[in-house]
């Protein structure tokens, strides 16, 4: 048999269940701000905790008087009213005016029991500073309409004692208990907006010292901001001279390579070790001058400063154009180029260096990771009746890419793992400049792929490229690839 707790729930206790009598008076109206809540819940202690205090105050002036006064009468209804007012908050959910009655009620009471009982040495006087207070306490916006109101209550005070005789009062020893009562309830009516007031100061000083870590972290932003607009205009002007610096020398090893090339096949007796040795200077600068051209096109499109160039061609020209370029890098790794291209006098109108930029990229990319294989350009157009569409795919045979990596395979200087540059080459540019051009160009690139069977990169852009077409494309999607995520065979550019 369990043993029973004999812990009393604290969920029932007197406190408790004051504080849930408290809040069923409290409108939803007053919920959703902390200040107008925290008001309306001292509002609602006090004027419950005073309407038992002033009952019990009237019920010990009617057991010391001889002869009920009218005044005990006014008291009690005022009394009354005062206990009405949390259920007239509950109903209109008006704070600004119970608080305003409940004042001019509270400063009525002392005055009237001042004038009734006791005169200047009445318990009741503390109650019209009392009634002052509460009224700045609720009215703090308005404060010169609560001291002309508690002026205006004074001087009618005055004029009444003035006009009328006051009645004869009680013996001070029929007074002495009022007084205790009155005084101990005065303190805990002051002692709830006090309270309330230390939780506000404590909430404005966290509100302050939260301020001031802003203000704190906003000008270290600002400080960051102008650095890294420095940085960037920095950064500008050393790509700007890198074009110059780097291409241009490397623009005379290339064209001196080429000549000590033809020089030496033209010679009587070819020094075949010598040709290979030109070859591979010539081979090594094209490779660093289009690194150092990719690193400078990928820096003018995140600068916002690429234009497009565009120009009227066929398919036959671009084909033949590309295929120049890209047969010496795909043969290089022992594959087949083909070209699949059936309508070669199509034409388009687009701007033909950045398409076949990305063509090369592709087909270098491909053959990179493609041995022995076939790499595979197809280049169609689609007829459409908003528009005609070109269409490029660019297939390989070689190890595939992995499907965790193909969400991120355009990203700039993304591959697959570290150990791709070691074993491939490549810095992770070519298929990033390649999405930024189809973006630039009105459309968008997709991969699909499976490990160990090869991959499929597919163009899609307007085959004439409007001012209105340019850029619009957005963020380029990567297709899902239906791939085996156990192979181990992966790759990206």
């Amino acid at each position: 048999m369990n043993a029973q707790s004999n812990t009393a729930d604290p969920g029932k206790g007197p406190l408790m269940l004051f504080q849930r009598l408290v809040n069923w008076f409290i409108p939803a109206s007053l919920l959703h701000s902390q200040t107008n809540r925290g008001l309306a819940r001292v509002f609602v202690q006090t004027h419950l905790l005073g309407a038992v205090a002033g009952a019990l105050m009237l019920a010990h002036l009617s057991s010391v008087e001889r002869a009920p006064e009218p005044g005990i009468y006014a008291l009690g209804a005022l009394v009354v009213v005062f206990l009405a007012l949390p259920f007239v908050l509950r109903r209109t959910g008006n704070m600004s005016i119970v608080s305003l009655i409940s004042f001019q009620v509270l400063g009525i009471v002392a005055l009237i029991g001042t004038f009734q009982y006791g005169g200047f040495g009445s318990p009741f006087l503390p109650w019209l500073l009392v009634s002052l207070l509460s009224g700045l306490f609720y009215q703090s916006r308005r404060t010169g309409l609560v001291i002309g109101l508690f002026v205006a209550d004074v001087a009618v005070f005055f004029a009444i004692l003035a006009w009328h005789q006051q009645p004869a009062l009680l013996p001070a020893g029929d007074l002495k208990l009022l007084s205790w009562v009155s005084i101990a309830v005065a303190m805990t009516y002051m002692a709830f907006m006090a309270l309330y007031y230390s939780h506000i100061i404590a909430s404005r000083a966290e509100l302050q010292e939260e301020a001031e870590r802003y203000r704190a972290a906003a000008l270290e932003l600002e400080q960051a901001r102008v650095v890294a607009e420095q940085l960037n205009r920095n950064r500008s002007q050393f790509f700007s001279k890198m074009s110059h610096e780097l291409r241009t020398p490397l623009n005379a090893i290339i064209g001196y390579s080429e000549i000590l090339l033809e020089d030496c096949e033209d010679a009587p007796h070819p020094d075949p070790q010598r040709s290979a040795d030109l070859g591979r200077i010539n081979a090594t600068g094209k490779h660093l001058l289009s690194l150092v051209s990719d690193v400078l096109d990928v820096d003018n499109l995140e600068s916002a400063v690429a234009t497009v160039d565009i120009g009227q061609f066929t398919l036959g020209e671009l084909c033949d154009d590309v295929a120049a370029t890209a047969q010496p890098l795909v043969e290089a790794n022992g594959n087949r180029l083909v070209i699949d291209c059936p309508l070669r006098q199509d034409h388009l109108r687009t701007d033909v260096k950045k398409l076949r930029q990305m063509l090369i990229n592709l087909l270098s990319n491909a053959a990179k990771f493609t041995a022995g294989g076939t790499v595979t350009l197809e280049l169609w157009l689609e007829r459409g009746m908003a528009d005609d569409r070109l269409h490029a795919a660019v297939r390989d045979t070689g190890i595939g890419i992995a499907p965790e990596v193909l969400p991120q395979l355009f990203e700039t200087y993304m591959q697959a793992d570290p150990t791709i540059q070691g074993r491939f080459g490549g810095t992770g540019l070519g298929l990033a400049l390649t999405r930024k051009f189809a973006v630039l160009l009105g459309g968008q690139i997709t991969a699909t792929s499976r490990p160990g069977e090869g991959s499929c990169f597919t163009i899609d852009i307007p085959a004439e490229l409007k001012a209105s077409d340019h850029g619009e494309a957005g963020s380029a999607g990567v297709g899902e690839a239906d791939a085996d995520p156990a192979s181990p065979s992966t790759r990206a550019a």
